[in-house]
């Protein structure tokens, strides 16, 4: 069965927003707990939703960390993203092929859509699949499946794509094809060792893909 809709995570998989992501925890925790974390510690918490993350480091001020993450990432997200080589030019090949795009992610959909703007590729996506729309995030496969049912396609027409374990697992859970990303900033060896179907070495690999299913 051909591959008719691709499901991409945003966050270092579309964006880089790595740089963004990390001087944003370390501004928030150096406040609160000063020298207590470095920029490696804070790349852990790249992937998992901010829900999870505050609730292990600051159970009992989750909302007020959140919030106050959610202020100085916005503040500062034009001028600490850049974008990867070749995605919006190999997103925007793959939509005029006709294949289906959509945005599956941890993140609020206006955060992702403020991305998107930046990018210029807000057009290129059906639909954004956020935070706010479902109940458990990636790695469950509930925002996976959320997809496919408004894409109203098959399961063996899709692939997960993003760079961290949650997409690969949330890929697999669902039952589609999955895609590890090598830009990761967690490294294409740890990708690896979650045994996606694919590693794309650069986003033009995809255009391969979808011609060969």
């Amino acid at each position: 069965m051909s591959m008719k809709a691709l499901l991409f995570d945003f966050d270092g998989t579309l964006l880089n927003t790595n740089d963004l992501i990390i001087q944003t925890f370390m501004y928030v925790l150096e406040e609160r707990f000063p020298g207590q974390y470095s920029p490696k510690d804070c790349m852990d918490f790249i992937g998992p939703s901010l829900i999870e993350t505050f609730e292990q480091i600051t159970p009992d001020e989750v909302e007020v960390m959140i919030e106050k993450y959610r202020q100085w990432n916005q503040e500062n997200h034009d001028a600490l993203v850049t974008e990867y080589d070749g995605v919006v030019d190999t997103l925007e090949k793959l939509k005029m092929q006709g294949i289906r795009l959509a945005i599956v992610s941890t993140k609020r959909r206006d955060t992702i859509a403020k991305g998107l703007e930046l990018m210029g590729a807000s057009h290129l996506f059906e639909f954004v699949v956020g935070l706010d729309d479902v109940k458990k995030v990636k790695p469950d496969p509930e925002p996976v499946l959320l997809a496919i049912e408004k894409l109203g396609v098959e399961k063996e027409e899709v692939m997960m794509i993003g760079d961290n374990y949650h997409d690969i697992e949330a890929g697999k859970n669902a039952g589609v094809k999955t895609a590890g990303v090598a830009w990761s900033i967690k490294g294409e060896e740890f990708l690896r060792t979650f045994n996606p179907d694919y590693i794309l070495q650069h986003m033009s690999d995809l255009l391969t893909i979808v011609e060969e299913s």
